[in-house]
């Protein structure tokens, strides 16, 4: 993630100018600004997809971020400069049409309690109570900007304002799978169970990653995700349909 306030927005990158850097001797870095945005997310998301629907042999991975894609290639089958002058050919959508086409995910969050242990806390720092909390975080339909941290982890945003708590100065050593957390202006899901420093505000029974899956992520860079308040019976008869999908 970027160190330099990523949230801050500063002058983009002029519309269809990309800049190219080699990683190493078998991967390109194609940024297309500085920052977090959604217009440059959205260039970052049509341009991958669109590369990735080109075929080309020898492409090993195709990695979005915020502000960049990686495209991991065997330096067998490409040099940096053919490989440069082939992406610099591709086409690109113009920012608008690009955000209209992210798939939406309704994920259920049962919110508070052992679920959700820093709701109380973000709540008193919103100057709200647990129930208003939860309502404003569930009035936002979130974009997921990248995978990263851990496999199939979401950076979705923005969180209203109000919300964007820092995360936490001393991070805990377990994070349930299925957590959903803030962390400044961003919200999150921890697809398995790992060390983590976000404020922990419930837990969903929906799996993210299923690594036993020919598609093992449930979303991906350009998606949508809409939260929606749950209770416990709810959270329980949703677990065990998943549990029961996995055996």
């Amino acid at each position: 993630m970027p160190t330099s306030n990523p949230l801050r927005r500063t002058q983009r990158t002029p519309q269809g100018s990309i800049r190219l850097a080699p990683l190493g001797d078998s991967a390109i870095t194609v940024e297309f600004g500085d920052e977090i945005d959604p217009c440059i997310n959205a260039c970052v998301v049509a341009f991958t997809n669109t590369v990735a629907d080109q075929g080309w042999k020898g492409i090993l991975d195709i990695v979005p971020t915020y502000r960049s894609v990686t495209i991991y290639f065997d330096a067998l089958q490409w040099t940096f400069p053919d490989l440069a002058q082939r992406l610099r050919r591709v086409p690109r959508q113009s920012s608008d049409a690009i955000r209209s086409g992210g798939r939406l995910h309704k994920i259920p969050v049962l919110y508070g309690g052992e679920w959700g242990p820093d709701l109380e806390d973000v709540a008193i720092f919103a100057g709200l109570s647990p129930a208003e909390t939860i309502t404003l975080h569930t009035s936002v339909r979130y974009q997921v900007y990248m995978l990263g941290f851990s496999p199939g982890f979401p950076y979705l945003g923005f969180v209203r304002e109000r919300l964007a708590m820092p995360r936490l100065s001393t991070p805990r050593t377990k994070v349930p799978a299925g957590s959903v957390g803030i962390a400044d202006r961003q919200t999150g899901i921890y697809p398995s169970s790992t060390p983590g420093g976000w404020r922990l505000i419930g837990r969903t029974p929906i799996p993210l990653y299923r690594k036993s899956r020919s598609t093992p992520f449930l979303l991906k860079a350009g998606d949508l995700v809409q939260f929606n308040s749950i209770d416990q019976d709810e959270f329980d008869r949703l677990s065990g349909e998943s549990a029961r999908a996995d055996d």
